[in-house]
């Protein structure tokens, strides 16, 4: 797969700091391209291999960030006037590609941890998680080979 990029999709190279003792690990600044306010932060674990994958955020723009394992993030833009409708795009991010993906609404995510170990991502989001916020896809229902 090419290097497509999904309309509004950001990437944004970090910052990890070496220091005795442990490494800092840059996440986010309110000056930083892709801040778009702080609604809620968290972090997700990923199993060795596990796929979790479609969702959609209507309102809400992430702020993704992998300081521990490495995922991959397949993204896919489904929304309707889009320069990107009908694309992918692919990104692994870990401590080697140690990067802040930003992603805007109405663009459809699902993540694959790549590795032998858990992965971990923290999520900067702009606004709170609330269910009605998020439409939901079965693994099946957007064609995509998570096999590669």
């Amino acid at each position: 797969m090419g290097k497509i990029s999904i309309d509004g999709v950001v990437i944004t190279p970090l910052t990890i700091i070496e220091v005795p003792g442990g490494n800092v690990l840059h996440a986010m600044k309110r000056s930083d391209n892709g801040y778009s306010g702080f609604g809620e932060g968290y972090f997700s674990m990923i199993e060795p291999g596990a796929v979790k994958a479609w969702k959609c955020h209507k309102e809400m723009t992430l702020n993704l960030i992998v300081p521990i394992g490495c995922i991959r993030f397949v993204l896919f833009d489904g929304s309707d006037g889009s320069l990107s409708l009908g694309d992918f795009q692919e990104i692994e991010l870990s401590q080697s590609n140690y990067c802040r993906l930003t992603i805007p609404p109405m663009v459809w995510m699902g993540f694959q941890c790549i590795g032998e170990e858990n992965a971990m991502l923290l999520n900067i989001a702009n606004i709170p998680h609330t269910p009605e916020e998020v439409d939901k896809k079965t693994l099946d229902e957007i064609d995509f080979d998570w096999s590669n």
